[in-house]
């Protein structure tokens, strides 16, 4: 059964809806948002994907960045899913940078973490298959994808594996290389065991060197991003990407932090980005 929207919100002409349901592959409740542009109540529109980062939900560019302006100006479908599987019988730990809220856009192997934590086979697999029964305007054909930080890393790293399906790509403070950053080096040992050769299908920086795509993708990360030096480090997926002959734009924006006051001021760049190829 298509879910019922537990919110709804008219915004700049678009409706932004929020849904629950029953995930057979993460094996709990999910939630996750839609901003349908007011264009797809007459023609079929492209969809972009907007991974959030750590102990994020669908809520917070949402509510703090504006996102509904671009989306409307670009007539394109926005999707929102949760960072993680949540509820009282899934695994999780106190630290905010493990466990619920923190699914690092990965297959869990280890236990008690392999039976809920299965985020990128939701956001993959299961989650469009919703949205296209559910918004049939939305042109599955035209999709592209884009993150914040621990989405950021999702984004570059679902894009590579799946160029077919993410025509475009961009993302704002990715963690590029989580297989060598204490962020990444944390959730993999914990969700995927000792193995860092599984890392690697992770990890966007490994990733670029044996998938280069056709894609253009589009960085931008603050200057003064308080993590930037020991979780983000940018200049190794740059290095990666001259190497495999991978077309980057990486924007350091001198002055800007981690926070959505960051991605709100160049979201309108990453729309106009995502348009050349989603409408082009």
């Amino acid at each position: 059964m298509t879910p019922d929207p537990v919110l709804s919100h008219k915004c700049f002409g678009g409706h932004l809806t929020v849904h629950d349901h029953d995930s057979a592959v993460t094996n709990c409740t999910m939630r996750f948002a839609v901003y349908a542009p007011p264009q797809a109540e007459t023609e079929n529109v492209p969809v972009l994907w907007y991974l959030s980062g750590l102990t994020c939900t669908w809520q917070n560019v949402n509510e703090k960045a504006g996102i509904q302006r671009y989306a409307a100006e670009h007539g394109i479908m926005v999707v929102f899913p949760d960072t993680s599987p949540r509820g009282d019988d899934v695994a999780d730990d106190a630290a905010y940078d493990l466990g619920q809220g923190a699914g690092f856009y990965l297959t869990a192997t280890e236990e008690p973490w392999a039976r809920h934590f299965r985020m990128d086979r939701y956001v993959v697999d299961e989650l469009p298959g919703l949205i296209a029964d559910m918004f049939p305007k939305a042109d599955m054909d035209r999709q592209g994808i884009t993150g914040h930080s621990m989405g950021g890393h999702g984004a570059l790293t679902l894009h590579l594996k799946h160029p077919e399906r993410y025509r475009s790509v961009s993302a704002f403070a990715p963690i590029v290389a989580p297989a060598q950053v204490p962020w990444g080096e944390k959730a993999f040992s914990t969700y995927l065991g000792p193995d860092r050769t599984v890392w690697n299908d992770y990890d966007a920086t490994k990733l670029v060197a044996r998938r280069r795509t056709d894609a253009h993708i589009l960085i931008d990360q603050g200057g003064s991003d308080q993590f930037l030096a020991e979780q983000l480090r940018p200049e190794l997926f740059a290095e990666a990407c001259r190497h495999a002959g991978q077309k980057l734009t990486l924007n350091m924006r001198e002055g800007y932090d981690h926070s959505y006051y960051f991605v709100g001021t160049f979201l309108a760049e990453h729309f106009a980005h995502h348009g050349v190829t989603l409408k082009g």
